[in-house]
């Protein structure tokens, strides 16, 4: 080919690539919409194979399109269905050298037609024979640089060098700049409070990436279902189809946020008319806490059950002593708060109340046997039943020693037996003592005398209109003193003291009391010996009381 005058190398070499590539389709093409679908167009091109043009190219009048329309069109490439894939995006290609270094030069998208793979990326016809790295190809590996071979593509010129004729294309910044325009209208067109559909594109610990047409939204794992999930992975898989609501959109960071369970009734709503307080209920337990644990009833409606509630037995340290995740219980609703949604659960009382018939199970005087389950400096705590403690007082501990410390002859474990003195189930408070069951002198001389036995006796104190009486050894007894001095004024002159008696006390080593000079009666008073009659023996609490004679 011989050079004109004023022809440059670079026209003559463009006329002579132009002359040995084949005729094929070039730039912008007119096509006719053929059919319509909910994302793809399908053009007629006057080939034998219709192209594919993506409904997304067309950002506000996609209501208007109908079949017949006329549509501007480039064409990319083929799918592996052998279907030309087609672009609104204005492209050309380059038509000599200069054309080159004006897309070079202002870094714009031209066309070209992958003709082969060559070593480190592919060979492109642009006009010219261009290279095309792999890693700005935009395939992930050399299956898909194999596919891109005699496919039309649109790039765009990132080194020229004329005098070497070397010229290097970028298809990767393309299509990322175009995924990037598409991402930027996708936020445009959608609108919070909208159902959208999508595919989950990759899974993470907080929640899904879901692609929503070109652009990701985030589903967080608190917004999938109204139910407690742990893991998105438990109920998602990429490649899955979801629908959702768009919940928020930031258009300046980029970001969408959607739900899966606001398409679905909100559990709560219907809360009120299906709980009441005092219900017995069915659960299983979704966490436990250093509180409590949570329970879920259904699907988005969870109760609490704090640590306080969980047992009448004993107080309860850690609430996994006793559930565990997974477990299913029964307990009751003791309150209902739909407004915070919060629902409080107690588990002992589905157990029922063990104090309900403690005075019936444990009468005064009874003897009970049980493990220490606790000491404080003022006694010991023993359990006598399922969910039922009493307190035996330090001075009920031993009738023989004084103790001052529990701790001195209890430990926490150790198997008592002991004898229920009081019971008051409004309190939830049972008295035991340990000393009335270990036998003394007095059990004896109560075994040993009856009611209206005469008995001899030393006062030792005298308190107001009470006095009280030594009987023996270790042996009390009470006196009325306004009873004794009517029944003195009342006694006849002469009555004297039970010399007997005195005897009898006095061989047993008793301490002397003074003895009465005269018959008159006397005032009682400390020291004196005096004859009295039992007027009460009370075997349980082993208490007697007595009358002047």
């Amino acid at each position: 080919m011989k050079a004109e005058p004023g022809e440059s190398f670079g026209s003559i070499l463009s006329q002579f690539e132009r002359s040995r590539a084949p005729k094929r389709a070039e730039g912008l093409r007119e096509g006719t919409m053929v059919s319509i679908s909910p994302d793809s167009i399908f053009v007629d091109l006057g080939f034998k194979t219709e192209g594919v043009l993506p409904l997304s190219e067309f950002q506000s009048d996609r209501e208007a399109l109908k079949p017949g329309d006329k549509v501007q069109v480039t064409i990319k490439g083929r799918d592996p269905e052998g279907y030309y894939l087609l672009t609104r995006s204005k492209a050309a290609r380059p038509a000599d050298w200069a054309a080159l270094e004006r897309a070079f030069a202002n870094k714009t998208t031209i066309v070209g037609t992958v003709t082969g793979v060559v070593k480190g990326g592919l060979s492109v016809d642009v006009g010219v024979r261009a290279f095309m790295p792999a890693s700005r190809s935009g395939a992930r590996d050399a299956a898909e640089m194999e596919k891109l071979v005699e496919q039309e593509i649109r790039c765009r010129i990132i080194k020229l060098d004329a005098a070497d004729e070397d010229i290097v294309v970028d298809r990767r910044i393309v299509a990322e700049q175009e995924e990037q325009t598409l991402k930027d209208r996708r936020y445009s067109e959608l609108s919070e409070g909208e159902t959208i559909s999508g595919t989950v594109r990759s899974l993470t610990d907080y929640g899904a990436f879901v692609d929503v047409g070109g652009a990701d939204a985030l589903l967080h794992v608190s917004d999938i279902s109204w139910s407690r999930i742990n893991k998105p992975a438990d109920v998602l898989s990429v490649g899955q189809q979801v629908e959702a609501r768009v919940l928020k959109i930031d258009a300046e960071k980029r970001r969408i946020s959607i739900g899966m369970k606001q398409l679905q009734p909100q559990p709560w709503d219907s809360v009120p008319d299906k709980y009441k307080v005092g219900e017995r209920v069915r659960g299983t337990v979704t966490r436990v806490m250093d509180f409590g644990a949570f329970v879920e009833l259904e699907p988005g409606v969870e109760g609490m059950i704090h640590v306080s509630e969980m047992s009448w037995v004993k107080k309860v340290r850690q609430p996994s002593d006793l559930v565990k995740s997974g477990d299913t219980v029964e307990a009751v609703i003791l309150g209902v708060n739909p407004g915070e949604q919060r629902m409080s659960l107690g588990l002992k009382q589905a157990l029922g109340d063990p104090w309900a018939d403690a005075a019936q199970k444990f009468p005064i005087g009874l003897a009970v046997e049980g493990p220490v389950v606790g000491l404080t400096k003022f006694g010991a705590f023993v359990q006598v039943g399922e969910g039922i403690e009493g307190m035996v007082h330090v001075s009920d501990i031993s009738a023989e020693k004084r103790i001052n410390h529990p701790q001195d002859v209890l430990k926490v474990g150790q198997l008592v037996k002991a004898q229920v003195l009081e019971v008051d189930t409004a309190k939830r408070r049972l008295k035991l003592g340990m000393k009335q069951l270990v036998p003394t002198s007095i059990d004896e001389y109560v075994a040993e005398h009856q009611q209206g036995d005469m008995v001899s006796g030393r006062v030792v104190e005298v308190s107001g209109e009470a006095a009280h009486v030594e009987l023996g050894e270790g042996i009390r007894a009470a006196c009325s003193i306004s009873k004794a001095k009517q029944e003195n004024a009342n006694r006849p002159a002469g009555a004297g003291t039970d010399v007997a008696s005195l005897s009898s006390m006095l061989a047993a080593r008793w301490k002397s009391g003074a003895v009465p000079e005269s018959s008159k009666p006397q005032e009682i008073r400390p020291g004196q010996v005096r004859q009295f009659r039992i007027t009460k023996l009370d075997t349980t609490t082993k208490k007697i009381e007595v009358e002047l004679m």
